[in-house]
């Protein structure tokens, strides 16, 4: 099992399987082909004298009838982008279901969710059988006091389906009690509590996994919303997300009784986390029956979505967050899209 820790090199270097970074991770799978022909003599090379500046704007949304039911056949005339609340106009729109798709199974594994893992483990498994195609790719993470990587990127679900399956809950010294929420042990009575490194585990897929990857994106996490101990705040977690144009969907797992004095404070952390990422959160409260539905409601929309460029109006390479918003015609009709992004820099062009 291999250990992601934020404090020590080594253990992040086992995240990367083995070493060098990024060297073990398979290329994107709508990357370019790699050319096997003999390289031009120096001075049959051309010189490039121009260099274009393509600053183009990816967003990757779903659209809902007030009935709460997909849109699928919208054009660009139906729907509009602005910018910071400037009009935008659309470079590329279309309604593609065939893109690569890029996801991660990120599986909370600490006390609070002793009773729904099994569940988690099957309605996962069944999910990614019925949504990985050829071109697709995922991995699976747990989290709890650590972050482990239990399968890195493959489009084999048998595989998959293995490292579910051997996902456990992790609880202090093996006693199976604690607080929900604080990975299922003692809450240490000195430092900093670590026991549900939630934030921790998005700013690592996005920074050291997603990063690296290109097309369609999206977090898939099973979770009870509460982060006890992350070296990350919620914010840091959510703008890697935004950076690595990644959706998360929160599935909520949690019976709210079970916190006690402790309080419960997960639901607004998940409504946040996925708004501002463009995703979603479902919430199936302690029935793990529901979720089935959720991760059906989840392979329909990553199935549905638009995917739209635009070039912004405001050039500048500032490095500043720029909201965005998209509207489209009909009836109540609502649109399901990151919340904006990061310009780039000018040393990053």
């Amino acid at each position: 099992m291999k250990k992601l820790s934020l404090l020590s090199a080594s253990l992040l270097a086992a995240f990367f399987l083995c070493g060098k970074a990024h060297a073990q991770l398979p290329p994107s799978p709508d990357a370019a082909p790699v050319s096997n022909a003999p390289a031009q003599p120096v001075e049959d090379i051309a010189t490039p004298t121009l260099k274009i500046n393509t600053n183009l704007v990816d967003l990757y949304f779903t659209v809902k009838d007030k009935g709460g039911q997909l849109a699928p056949h919208l054009t660009k005339d139906d729907c509009s982008v602005a910018e910071n609340k400037e009009p935008q106009a659309w470079k590329n729109f279309g309604a593609e279901t065939d893109l690569p798709l890029t996801l991660g199974i990120l599986l909370d594994t600490s006390g609070s969710q002793q009773r729904v893992l099994p569940l988690e483990q099957d309605a996962g498994s069944r999910f990614l059988e019925q949504v990985l195609r050829k071109k697709d790719e995922a991995f699976v993470l747990s989290f709890d006091v650590n972050v482990d990587l239990l399968q890195d990127f493959t489009n084999n679900t048998r595989m998959l389906t293995h490292a579910l399956q051997k996902a456990e809950i992790n609880t202090a010294g093996g006693n199976g009690t604690g607080i929900p929420g604080a990975g299922g042990g003692t809450i240490p009575i000195s430092g900093t509590p670590k026991g549900t490194l939630l934030y921790d585990a998005i700013y690592l897929t996005s920074r050291e996994k997603f990063n690296q990857e290109t097309g369609r994106k999206a977090m898939i996490i099973l979770t009870d919303g509460e982060d006890e101990g992350s070296d990350h705040k919620i914010g840091e977690a959510i703008e890697s997300a935004v950076r690595a144009n990644s959706l998360i969907y929160v599935i909520l797992l949690a019976d709210v009784q079970r916190y006690g004095n402790f309080g419960y404070s997960g639901y607004s952390a998940a409504k946040r986390l996925s708004e501002e990422s463009g995703g979603r959160l479902i919430n199936v409260g302690h029935d793990g029956n529901k979720l089935e539905a959720a991760f059906q409601q989840i392979s329909d929309e990553l199935r549905s979505q638009y995917v739209a460029t635009y070039k912004p109006t405001n050039e500048k390479m500032d490095g500043t967050f720029r909201k965005v918003s998209i509207t489209c015609k009909g009836d109540d009709m609502k649109v399901q899209v990151r919340k904006g992004y990061y310009a780039p820099r000018g040393e990053d062009q």
